[in-house]
């Protein structure tokens, strides 16, 4: 997933040149700024209502798997390892297909590859329960994936592409709906698997269905001429956004004179770029170890599925009002470190509790770990911050997302392998610890004030 830069807009660096901060104008902006393609009424209707089904059906396919972990290791017999790496497939998944969606949206349109991303998760949702083996299995759940990878990447483009002047808004329309499928899946998966029978195929099935639903818009999108034109070069969009204060910025983007290119920007050589991108890939391990990982922690403490799963739910649910919050709060400091640290404080608590009382005190290590999880939307924010340019935002998120999701595949394979190893869950503690205060180390380095242009 990338990070959009309308919060960005309101800083002084990340303005347009000739842009006047603060009024909503500029001399160059108004000047070379270019109205936003005419979409017609119910073409914005169906992909605002595609943008909010696409992102419940984002999270589900992991998210409702870690609540009956135990059922299916049980029902394909998958070790401990074989599990860990079940929970590893989705960060690999979203680091090898969520790369290529931006090539794929430039040459068929984003309409046409969101709706594929449907179509494929719908497909590998409704295979998983057929399955009779492991390798099987696992190669439905990476077609699911891949779907789930595409459009990931490509919901802050479909919001670019037909709602370039409401940046915020359907940003955090999507966001909330991302977030609420999450903890939905969650809470939900186990209540209505038992309602269903108490087969873990038809629970984990039963997902298909609101990807097939989500199939619906999409495909009348995909009939509206207007929606399939390319996307525009970065260089050469000019559109009106919301700031992360509530202000109006227009930012002209517009090729450079002949013989006045500027310098190409060498993404690898840039520190702030490797740290935001570890930062990235440890968070994004953080949150993969506890949607695949924590239902089973307490359920081997002895508390139930059905309220392991809900607890998962509030863990998730949590990101619905902080993707707000925190994203505005970071925009307003020149230091993002203190959001690392505190993030990860709340991550060492949760896993402290984990480890003395993972049954007495699991409603609050769920609230304390879902806050931690909340760095997803600091690091989205913070790339935003770390370039002056749209151009240079898409660079810095393309190499720090694929560059973290890759990072973030060890760590529920190696959570997997300890547990299953040790039979208990406190060396897989000690490891979440020490990849937590890494996060926190290089967190802080990440949230400098700096930007890639100039070379840090």
């Amino acid at each position: 997933m990338v990070t959009t830069d309308d919060d960005v807009s309101s800083r002084p660096e990340a303005r347009a040149p000739g842009s006047a901060e603060g009024t909503g104008t500029g001399t160059q902006g108004d000047a070379a700024a270019a109205k936003p393609p005419a979409f017609s009424r119910w073409t914005l209707r169906f992909v605002a209502v595609g943008l909010v089904l696409a992102a419940l059906n984002l999270r589900p396919a992991i998210s409702g798997l870690g609540t009956l972990l135990e059922e299916v290791r049980a029902g394909l017999g998958m070790s401990g390892t074989v599990a860990g790496l079940l929970t590893s497939v989705p960060p690999l998944c979203f680091a090898v297909f969520g790369g290529l969606a931006p090539r794929l949206a430039r040459r068929f349109g984003p309409a046409a590859v969101v709706l594929t991303g449907m179509l494929a998760i719908a497909a590998g949702l409704a295979l998983r329960p057929f399955t009779g083996g492991t390798a099987a299995f696992l190669a439905a759940t990476a077609l699911a994936l891949a779907g789930i990878a595409v459009s990931n990447v490509l919901m802050p483009v479909v919001v670019k592409h037909w709602f370039p002047d409401r940046v915020g808004t359907m940003t955090g329309l999507y966001s909330m709906a991302l977030a609420l499928g999450t903890s939905s899946a969650a809470a939900i998966t186990v209540p209505m698997t038992e309602a269903l029978g108490g087969s873990w195929r038809v629970g984990i099935g039963a997902w298909a269905l609101l990807a097939a639903v989500a199939v619906v818009p999409w495909a009348l999108v995909q009939k509206d001429r207007t929606s399939r034109r390319p996307e525009p070069q970065a260089a050469e969009e000019a559109v009106t956004e919301e700031s992360g204060t509530g202000e109006r910025a227009t930012e002209a983007r517009q090729p450079a004179a002949p013989g006045q290119n500027a310098k190409p920007l060498r993404i690898t050589r840039s520190s702030t770029a490797w740290a935001l991108g570890v930062f990235f890939g440890l968070q994004a391990s953080a949150a993969y170890i506890t949607m695949g990982w924590l239902p089973q922690i307490f359920r081997d403490a002895g508390v139930s599925a059905s309220a392991a799963g809900v607890m998962l739910a509030v863990t998730m649910g949590m990101g619905v009002p902080l993707s707000f919050v925190l994203p505005k709060m970071a925009t307003r400091m020149r230091h993002q470190g203190p959001l690392v640290a505190a993030l990860g404080a709340c991550g060492l608590i949760g896993y402290a509790g984990l480890w003395f009382a993972p049954a007495s005190g699991a409603w609050l290590w769920s609230l304390v770990l879902g806050v931690s999880n909340c760095a997803f939307p600091l690091a989205l924010t913070m790339i935003g911050l770390r370039s002056r340019s749209s151009a240079g935002v898409a660079k810095l998120s393309a190499f720090a997302q694929s560059t973290g999701y890759l990072i973030s595949v060890p760590g529920p394979l190696l959570v997997g392998a300890l547990h299953g190893s040790s039979g208990g869950w406190h060396l897989p503690l000690l490891l979440m610890a020490g990849l937590m205060v890494a996060q926190i180390a290089v967190g802080l380095l990440a949230g400098r004030d700096r930007v890639i242009e100039d070379g840090s």
